[in-house]
């Protein structure tokens, strides 16, 4: 395969979109109900939502996606970039896909005045992690949540 082009997900994509969600879904064990994934969808085209999406693209195929979203901070006067979703179909790994989409929501958060870009993985996800530790810094904070 080539090297990766990086560009913003097109709505009429969402057929090759699907296979990558639902690989990241997999690969975490979830299952979205469908009018979540619906919802996920328009949120991602949706020019009033904060939410963000690229895709690497291959000869002429979608190898791989990144959904990402900016919020406000009360430590910094511009926003904070929160790298949500980040998944390479597993023909296309170890093909520098991850690292492009990384690189390219950190151009997309510099542009946006983002003073950071930060991101969560499962402690288990070590081959993922191996790249990230190229990438980023890791402060040692333990995340705590309550689900509803």
């Amino acid at each position: 395969m080539t090297i990766p082009t990086i560009r913003p997900l097109r709505p009429d994509e969402r057929a090759a979109w699907d296979p990558l969600w639902q690989g990241y879904l997999a690969f975490y064990g979830a299952t979205l109900a469908p009018e979540v994934i619906d919802l996920t969808w328009t949120r991602l085209h949706d020019p009033a939502e904060p939410m963000h999406a690229l895709v690497a693209e291959q000869d002429g195929a979608v190898t791989g996606l990144v959904h990402y979203l900016f919020h406000r901070s009360t430590w910094t006067a511009g926003p904070y970039c929160y790298l949500q979703d980040l998944f390479t179909a597993p023909a296309a790994r170890g093909q520098g896909v991850g690292r492009a989409l990384i690189e390219a929501v950190y151009a997309a958060a510099q542009g946006a005045g983002a003073s950071r870009v930060y991101w969560l993985t499962q402690e288990a996800n070590v081959t993922a992690r191996a790249l990230y530790d190229t990438l980023a810094d890791r402060p040692g904070f333990i995340q705590y949540r309550k689900v509803f």
